[in-house]
């Protein structure tokens, strides 16, 4: 067991459970620790984000990311419930693999899942991550997420190829997004693994933010575009059901298109 990481998680439930602010000598009392070490273990738990100062007061108290992480966790389980029978239908109608996955950071993470029962399908595997850029339910939920140019440049840092089909580009990649946007679900061309091809949708929840995404994964050799569109068609209307049943209503109001980049400006001017 790593003692130090240890420490740290035992401080940091201590001080949620106090319920008030506490100071370097009260977490120095109730682990029986040196207040310098008490002091040290705070000050660390401060630069990870996981606890503040009072710089009025020096005391401390857990920071709201400690909220924010339960809350997501409590949503993603709900979520993964309350849409399994949705995700189930869709893959009895289409033999293809069905998952649900949730953004998080420059990743998707995959909740839940229906493999094909097909003799040439395409796998995915629950908890397993991929570069949202790469694939389709990580573009759907990109392209849900209405983000400035700067800020969706700083989620994704350098697009890295993992196929020769990837997209590397940025500019690229808000092409690819505003397409996306503009006809309602993403596409994967074998942009993440060869021979396998994708399509994703996003689903919104009451708030009308897209929480989850709901996409298929299909060997190429079954990823025609009459083959894709009619796929695509069965997902959104999953997607929109799934949105349905999470007390999404849509509005009439159309969707506001993604910033575009000042290269594609350029272009156009």
């Amino acid at each position: 067991m790593d003692s130090t990481l240890a420490k740290g998680l035992a401080a940091i439930e201590w001080m949620t459970r106090q319920q008030r602010d506490c100071r370097v000598t009260d977490l120095a009392q109730a682990f029986g620790m040196a207040r310098s070490n008490a002091h040290r273990t705070l000050q660390t738990l401060v630069e990870c984000g996981w606890a503040v100062q009072d710089p009025n007061t020096s005391a401390y108290r857990p920071s709201l990311r400690l909220f924010e992480l339960g809350t997501l966790v409590s949503e993603a389980t709900d979520i993964g419930s309350l849409l399994r029978p949705h995700l189930a239908l869709l893959a009895q109608q289409t033999g293809e693999t069905i998952h649900l996955a949730v953004l998080d950071g420059a990743e998707i993470v995959y909740l839940d899942k229906f493999d094909s029962p097909l003799p040439v399908a395409a796998y995915s595997r629950i908890g397993g991550r991929a570069a949202a850029y790469c694939v389709a339910s990580g573009k759907a939920l990109l392209a849900a997420a209405a983000t400035d140019v700067p800020a969706l440049h700083k989620r994704l840092g350098t697009l890295v190829a993992h196929t020769k089909s990837s997209i590397t580009d940025f500019d690229a990649l808000l092409l690819e997004l505003e397409r996306t946007r503009a006809r309602g679900y993403a596409e994967n061309r074998e942009e993440w693994r060869l021979g396998v091809c994708g399509l994703g949708v996003p689903v919104f929840d009451a708030r009308g933010q897209a929480v989850a995404a709901v996409g298929m994964s299909v060997p190429s050799i079954r990823f025609t575009r009459t083959q894709a569109r009619g796929l695509a068609d069965r997902l959104m209307a999953c997607a929109r059901d799934a949105s349905v049943t999470l007390g999404y209503r849509a509005s009439p109001a159309p969707a506001t298109p993604l910033p575009t980049s000042t290269t594609k400006r350029r272009r156009l001017e």
